[in-house]
């Protein structure tokens, strides 16, 4: 079954974005131009500009023409915590190069977030994840033992450790996200092909079952000039709703 003509013209728009057929600050085709170059009218040509401002693609609106605002391809928060999920739902290539699969004593700041003591056993992995063949993230996660010996039997070259181990039983319900920007260390440098000390944009996270028990404590870092995030929020309503927030992670 097809998709919706506004998903379709949506993703053909994308496309030569990324492609840079239209480059940042380059206008959009009118909505006239659109209606004719893909059979669709303008209400489907307005949905799908609106979906791709969301993305963080376009801006422009209120009256003024959409222009291109940058490469980037938002994620929204709820699959932040899964690398290779956000970059095949975008059209491109996730990869990964394995460095480390280790048992063995929580470092302090592990202990604390898994809610053991220092020295107690975890798994640690250290994996190099490339975005079409690129290096883009270096990823660091300590699970609790229970979890993390259930890597030994994957490959994690193969693909996503989160959808290894929920297809595995393992109950990965919810996280709490911390962003700040660190310094590259030798081991980020030399796998992240950067200069030591170089700028990069670390997410903190603490993942949880679905009744609350720490199960991995990561920290991933990000190459900023290949993924940059992005928090869209909203004012609370006069009624006292909560305010939404969502993160999206991008590709620059």
């Amino acid at each position: 079954m097809s998709s919706p003509l506004h998903v379709q013209v949506a993703e053909a728009i994308r496309a030569r974005i990324v492609g840079g057929e239209l480059p940042t600050g380059a206008p959009i085709p009118s909505e006239a131009q659109l209606c004719a170059q893909f059979g669709a009218s303008r209400g489907t040509i307005r949905t799908a500009l609106a979906s791709l401002r969301r993305e963080g693609l376009l801006s422009g609106g209120q009256g003024r023409p959409p222009t291109v605002r940058d490469t980037a391809l938002g994620q929204p928060f709820e699959q932040l915590i899964s690398f290779s999920a956000w970059v095949q739902q975008i059209g491109h290539t996730a990869g990964q190069r394995t460095v480390e699969v280790a048992r063995r004593g929580a470092t302090a700041a592990a202990a604390e977030a898994l809610d053991i003591d220092e020295g107690d056993p975890v798994v640690d992995v250290l994996r190099l994840r490339l975005l079409d063949g690129q290096p883009a993230m270096l990823e660091r996660s300590t699970f609790v033992e229970s979890v993390g010996r259930l890597l030994f039997d994957f490959d994690p070259d193969s693909g996503s450790l989160y959808g290894y181990l929920t297809a595995a039983g393992v109950d990965l319900h919810a996280a709490r996200h911390t962003m700040d920007a660190v310094a590259a260390d030798e081991t980020d440098a030399d796998l992240l092909e950067i200069a030591v000390g170089g700028p990069l944009l670390r997410e903190r996270r603490r993942a949880t079952s679905s009744d609350g028990v720490p199960l991995e404590y990561a920290d991933d870092r990000y190459r900023p000039d290949r993924v940059t995030f992005t928090i869209d929020n909203a004012r609370p309503s006069a009624a006292g709703v909560r305010t939404d927030v969502r993160i999206l992670k991008e590709i620059s």
